[in-house]
């Protein structure tokens, strides 16, 4: 079976990192896959980009278009806003000249594919949503209802303004997608969503987790791995990371704040290790020292980190699954977090970690020092077997395989 995975990178961010360890399932499977990308990192021969320098010219005015139009929106929502525009008749004619027996589609915004590009693909399709923007306007997360109402003039968010480029974008999803896609969501919180939609509510969607390689992402030894980092071994180390965590809200660092300013005060010898963006010149006031690893650009720091902490932080608002939580309990390392969105596939409740009350720092702060005081070899134990039994790439190949079948056979 010939696959041909469609995604805006190979390299960076949570959904690129997932359609890469899913390529690599079903390369371990035995199948044709490959990936077709906008920005392609390393020189694999199986992930394909523009053939030369004059196709990447056009695709970065493209994306510097788009963030033009987006500013032409006044809007409270921070996130990230694509509202797919330009036609893109490179990928579209590769697409649909291949012979791959299924295009996956996964993460095309920076305008590699359009909303109406979408729409001429001949071949089999399944997506894969990583976040909201398939049944959003322009938005990747929304904190309102527009999503599930259809977006009117009427129902605009207060304090939002000028041009409402989330309407326009929904207005043409409407009308060019009339032929339902298969989707996918990483989460039972996805597909709920996506059946709550006005526009993919009578789409066929199926949940299938992200997939991780549990013969690489295993535990290391913690005294080695807190060398390797230059960390301390006398403190407990609680560990947050996200490429600009600290700043981007749905990641919910300011809740976690409030909840390590109610730890100080309590007599617990700990560190807080941040990774995923550079040590700031403003750190947080705490009374503990903090550790900032940076960005670390490979899976073997990340194991190392994940293997050096007593727990992992996530104070996440909204998470389509929660890649981190995968990743910390594959390395025997317990979770923190909210109990909301994509989380609650991801983690489980007082075996691989502890779900908080949505949004309650106080039952946060509860969390940590739960697994604090209950961190012993049961807990790192039932982190691991909560991955191998839901997460493990060979598992999540499987699942994908027979959805393509039933796919192509349909």
């Amino acid at each position: 079976m010939k696959i041909i995975h469609i995604s805006n990178s190979n390299g960076r961010g949570g959904a690129s990192i997932a359609t890469t360890r899913l390529h690599k399932a079903l390369l371990d499977k035995k199948c044709d896959s490959s990936i077709w990308v906008n920005y392609k990192y390393g020189n694999n021969p199986r992930v394909k980009t523009y053939p030369n320098i004059f196709q990447k010219k056009i695709s970065r005015i493209k994306r510097l278009l788009s963030r033009i139009v987006v500013r032409l929106l006044k809007t409270n929502n921070p996130v990230l806003h694509s509202p797919q525009i330009f036609s893109s008749p490179f990928w579209l004619k590769a697409i649909n000249e291949s012979d791959a027996d299924i295009i996956h589609l996964h993460w095309f915004q920076n305008e590699m594919i359009s909303v109406s590009d979408l729409s001429k693909i001949k071949k089999p399709l399944v997506w894969t949503l990583h976040d909201m923007w398939g049944f959003c306007g322009a938005e990747h997360i929304s904190y309102d209802r527009r999503w599930r109402e259809g977006y009117l003039k009427k129902n605009r968010p207060v304090g939002e303004g000028h041009f409402d480029i989330n309407r326009w974008t929904w207005i043409r999803k409407k009308k060019y997608w009339k032929n339902p896609i298969n989707i996918i969501t990483p989460s039972d919180w996805m597909k709920q969503n996506v059946k709550k939609s006005y526009l993919m509510k009578k789409w066929p969607v199926y949940s299938i987790p992200n997939a991780i390689d549990i013969k690489k992402w295993k535990p290391v030894d913690k005294n080695l791995s807190r060398k390797t980092l230059k960390l301390p071994n006398e403190l407990s180390l609680i560990l947050f990371g996200s490429t600009s965590g600290t700043k981007d809200y749905h990641k919910g660092f300011d809740l976690l704040e409030k909840s390590l300013e109610k730890l100080q005060n309590l007599d617990e010898k700990i560190g807080l290790v941040i990774f995923g963006e550079d040590e700031p010149k403003i750190k947080p006031n705490f009374k503990f020292p903090v550790f900032y690893l940076g960005f670390l650009r490979n899976s073997k720091s990340l194991i190392d980190a994940y293997s050096a902490a007593d727990l992992v932080l996530i104070p996440s608002r909204v998470e389509s699954f929660g890649q981190v939580a995968s990743e910390a309990n594959a390395c025997s390392c317990p979770v923190v977090a909210f109990n909301t969105s994509g989380l609650r596939t991801t983690v489980r409740h007082k075996f691989s970690g502890y779900l908080a009350k949505a949004f309650d720092t106080d039952d946060f702060l509860k969390g940590i020092l739960w697994v604090l005081n209950k961190n012993n070899t049961k807990l790192k134990s039932n982190c691991r077997k909560h991955v191998l039994d839901n997460f493990a790439a060979s598992k999540i190949a499987l699942k994908h395989l027979e959805l393509y079948k039933k796919i192509i056979k349909n």
